[in-house]
């Protein structure tokens, strides 16, 4: 039986017998400066951002830093089951790729969504597909492969628009909707205040919206004959800043499951099971919307713990598989990646992604293995991770 972790097994044989030297870094700070490197400016600007002064984001991955796994020795873990049930889906791994609407103008060919498409169906880790694409969902979703995807709501105040959007993500395949709460308004952010830049209203990765029959309503002119005048109708249609009653609305748009992203606080946890939502995701946006906040580590416990049966996905600082597992111990149903699979994008495509997926998940395996953990169900038992003193 093949483990995740084989994939170092592959590594070192290219280079002890062929003299091959992976392609792309091993480590995460490596792939940040090189796919920095690669991307320009007014990409990178958009890509590295975080709120005001940063601490949020910077929280969000020292906060990994305060919690330790607890090895258990004799455990004979030789063989891991990484697999998770979600939604109804059998899938082969705890990690999927979370949602970021600048996906698409990371790549060099500036077409990054399919790229990632392909990744996703390579390696069978599921990509939350962001309303903000360089593609229209249909042609992202036909990459896909077997491997299944979620769709990630920018809520728009036309409730047409939105209603479209939800529609075609259903009738493309898509297996869930992840509406997102934290981002109906742009937070303040100095990287990009001071390139007085954003992809979006400069026309980029709006092609969900110009591809859309409600949208494309509104305008006099087509997006494609006058592109300036569809990028300021999306900016005035972009963000709703959702209400409990419109999980109403959202249900007769669609049959599939709810999932709210941005839920940090218990008791929206148990309002969210009040009103039926299928699924909760933890996040702060990756420090990204607002400063000063708790870094979503830190609130995940409770998260997990108001959630009860509902599964719970996470993201939020996430850089290594380490990381990965201590989100998973913490009590995460799933884990999303974010930086690591934009850098690679930007060093490598498709083929760069697959790398990276396949070395978090890689890392993920193999300390599941030397710390005794055989299976998920073994790693959220009681006592598995602890606070590391002093921090």
């Amino acid at each position: 039986m093949s483990q995740y972790g084989d994939y170092q097994n592959e590594i070192y044989e290219a280079g002890i017998v062929q003299g091959r030297l992976p392609r792309w870094p091993m480590d995460y700070p490596t792939l940040e400066g090189n796919g920095s490197a690669a991307l320009p400016a007014w990409v990178l600007s958009f890509v590295v951002g975080g709120a005001g002064a940063g601490r949020t984001q910077r929280a969000n991955v020292e906060a990994f830093g305060g919690w330790g796994i607890v090895p258990r020795m004799m455990q004979q873990a030789t063989k891991r089951d990484l697999s998770v049930s979600l939604f109804g889906l059998d899938l082969p791994s705890p990690l999927f790729l979370a949602p970021i609407g600048v996906s698409g103008i990371s790549a060099q060919d500036l077409h990054g969504d399919l790229a990632l498409a392909g990744a996703s169906a390579r390696t069978g880790v599921p990509w939350a597909v962001s309303t903000l694409a360089q593609d229209p969902l249909e042609q992202v979703a036909a990459r896909l492969g077997d491997t299944p995807a979620f769709f990630q709501l920018y809520t728009p105040s036309d409730r047409d628009v939105a209603t479209s959007l939800i529609q075609r993500a259903e009738r493309a395949g898509f297996r869930a909707l992840i509406v997102t709460l934290d981002s109906w308004i742009f937070g303040w952010r100095p990287g990009e205040l001071n390139l007085a830049n954003t992809p979006e209203f400069r026309g980029y990765a709006l092609a969900n919206y110009f591809s859309d029959p409600s949208f494309r309503k509104r305008l006099a002119k087509s997006p494609e004959d006058d592109p300036r005048a569809a990028v300021e109708e999306w900016m005035k249609i972009f963000g709703l800043s959702v209400g409990w009653d419109d999980l109403a609305w959202m249900r007769d748009a669609t049959s599939l499951p709810i999932v709210l992203k941005g839920i940090n606080h218990p008791d929206d946890v148990r309002r969210a099971k009040d009103y039926g939502v299928e699924g909760i995701y933890c996040s702060n946006h990756g420090g990204r919307q607002a400063d000063g906040g708790l870094p979503a580590l830190e609130a995940l416990p409770d998260v997990v713990d108001a959630a009860g049966d509902t599964p719970v996905l996470f993201d939020s600082g996430v850089r290594t598989g380490a990381d990965a597992v201590k989100a998973l111990a913490l009590g995460a149903t799933a884990v999303g990646i974010g930086r690591p699979y934009i850098y690679a994008l930007a060093l490598g495509g498709e083929d760069a992604v697959v790398h990276v997926i396949r070395s978090l998940l890689a890392e993920a395996d193999l300390l599941m293995a030397v710390d005794g953990y055989p299976t998920l169900a073994d790693l959220r038992a009681k006592g598995a991770i602890r606070r590391v003193p002093g921090r």
